[in-house]
């Protein structure tokens, strides 16, 4: 059984999370400067929630948000340095908390030095291959993701960028990760990572590994890919929509989907994440705690987005600075807080801990029993028989409760 099984992950976007320079406007906002320890001064907060898995965002140097990666190998020095990773996989580790790191292996920035020597000597060069540049007589025009001029897109049939990112998953695992996720996999072929994976599991053969999916056909990508898992961003999308619209039908439809889903692999679950806006500005923080009890008992490996667990809101916009507002600050400590959303709080810690009392429910499928637009009453059913009976309701109060053998044993109404 892997230690996915189990876990309960806290997601940070540790740029945003220590307040450190997105868009460097010179040299000097690129200074090593330690801000990674910062993040140590939480552990214990996401311990005591029920967190036992910490997913950083990129923590590589880049050239702004971390995703345009400049060097996998260095930690970005707007966190800090190699001694500040290791300090905070020591503190995690003392916890009892695993940390998984964001791999960015289908881009990279355009200022990479592999990306400027390839466009500097031409399609003869020793680097051409390993990017999708078109070249034309002395006009070389990289291929970007997604039309973004910064980031230029790896060519994943040549072997040396399966080498490559083998490698460097491998060097971070050594240093005390334990599994990644695997950005934009919806743009990799999957076959590229049958020829890393396999790899990377003769080593480590428990590391967590899942795929970012916003679109396609989550159970073949699995199948074909290796990976252990995806995304589920049709749960996603139903979940808050359904509360949205008070259409509980739509979430319904999607948990048959989902159901069918698990059949193949244990989706990646979650409300929210560093690309969307947050859930409680979508639909409020009282329905926002309806979507943590959807979350923390459907089948999945639960992820909940900092911020989330009290309210927190923001925005996406599609601009230049369009996820700052969802990739804030923190403050210092947890202290600093305060009382703010300790209701949501509280919620979630108890949904934890109802998830943690019965862990079958990481493969659980759902069976309905009752639905109608505003009430939704399902069992969640593990592999060997167990049963919670889960019943959701928006009108005329916001209400979750969850029985066991008709004995209540967790309720909340907002």
């Amino acid at each position: 059984m892997s230690f996915a099984d189990h876990a309960i992950i806290w997601h940070v976007y540790p740029l945003g999370f220590t307040a450190a320079p997105v868009r460097p406007s010179g040299p000097g906002e690129r200074e090593l400067t330690h801000r990674l320890p910062a993040l140590v001064n939480w552990l214990d907060y996401a311990v005591g929630l029920g967190f036992n898995v910490v997913q950083l965002g990129p923590v590589f140097d880049s050239t702004s948000h971390g995703y345009d990666t400049l060097d996998f190998h260095r930690i970005d020095p707007r966190l800090g340095d190699d001694g500040d990773f290791d300090g905070f996989i020591d503190a995690a580790s003392e916890r009892g908390v695993k940390v998984l790191l964001d791999g960015v292996f289908n881009h990279v920035s355009s200022d990479h030095p592999l990306v400027r020597r390839a466009l500097s000597e031409g399609p003869e060069g020793e680097y051409a291959g390993m990017f999708r540049i078109s070249f034309d007589g002395e006009t070389a025009r990289p291929e970007t993701f997604e039309g973004h001029d910064g980031l230029v897109e790896f060519n994943h049939d040549d072997p040396r960028v399966a080498d490559l990112v083998a490698e460097v998953m491998l060097h971070w695992l050594r240093r005390g990760v334990a599994g990644w996720r695997l950005d934009a996999a919806y743009a990799v072929p999957p076959e590229f990572w049958r020829s890393v994976l396999p790899r990377v599991r003769e080593e480590f053969p428990e590391a967590y590994i899942y795929g970012e999916m916003i679109h396609g056909d989550y159970a073949d990508y699995v199948e074909r890919s290796g990976v252990d898992s995806v995304t589920a961003y049709e749960l996603w999308k139903a979940t808050w929509s359904s509360l949205k619209d008070d259409n509980f039908f739509e979430l319904e439809w999607c948990l048959r989907r989902h159901n069918e889903l698990l059949g193949t692999f244990t989706p990646y679950t979650f409300v929210g994440n560093h690309d969307v806006t947050r859930v409680a500005t979508k639909i409020g923080p009282q329905k926002a705690a309806v979507a943590a009890a959807v979350l923390f008992t459907v089948g999945g490996v639960p992820a909940v987005y900092y911020g989330d667990e009290f309210g927190m809101e923001g925005e996406k916009y599609e601009r230049v600075g369009g996820d700052d507002e969802v990739r804030p600050a923190f403050p210092g400590s947890p202290a600093e807080l305060g009382e703010q959303g300790e209701w949501l709080r509280r919620i979630h810690h108890d949904l934890i801990s109802v998830r943690r009392n019965h862990p079958w429910l990481v493969h659980a499928r759902v069976e309905t029993v009752d639905l109608a637009n505003t009430a939704y009453t399902f069992d969640c059913v593990g592999r060997d028989g167990e049963r919670l009976r889960v019943a959701l309701s928006t009108d005329p109060v916001t209400e979750v409760r969850i029985t066991r053998e008709g004995e209540e044993i967790y309720r909340f109404d907002v």
